[in-house]
């Protein structure tokens, strides 16, 4: 017989943020999305944008361990041209944030919760 296990909510101001499940169920629903062309945001990714109000880009970016002038030098523009991108009231158009996923080789859904 197989015991039960309760999913965890975590919440952040009584709003449910994330759910964790047991690993064996994860594993089945991880194979089930990859079947069907889906895309993941790690948990330390979302966490950050969510929580800490931090841009996709940023977030993607400390999570690879890459500095503001290495994504930049990959894009073909400055540093500080990419730090404005990263702002969290940067309002970018779809081919730069395929620009910027592509610097930081993830998929372009990627950018976007």
């Amino acid at each position: 017989m197989k015991a039960l296990t309760d999913h965890q909510i975590i919440k952040k101001n009584g709003v449910p943020l994330f759910v964790v499940v047991p690993y064996e169920e994860y594993m089945r629903m991880e194979r089930t999305t990859r079947q069907e062309g889906k895309v993941y945001i790690p948990h330390e990714v979302a966490e950050k944008h969510l929580l800490e109000s931090k841009s996709l880009s940023r977030c993607w970016r400390e999570h690879k361990g890459l500095s503001q002038k290495a994504v930049a030098m990959r894009m073909g523009i400055s540093q500080s041209s990419y730090a404005q991108m990263e702002r969290t009231d940067a309002r970018l158009r779809k081919a730069t944030r395929q620009r910027i996923a592509t610097a930081l080789e993830i998929d372009a859904d990627q950018m976007e919760i």
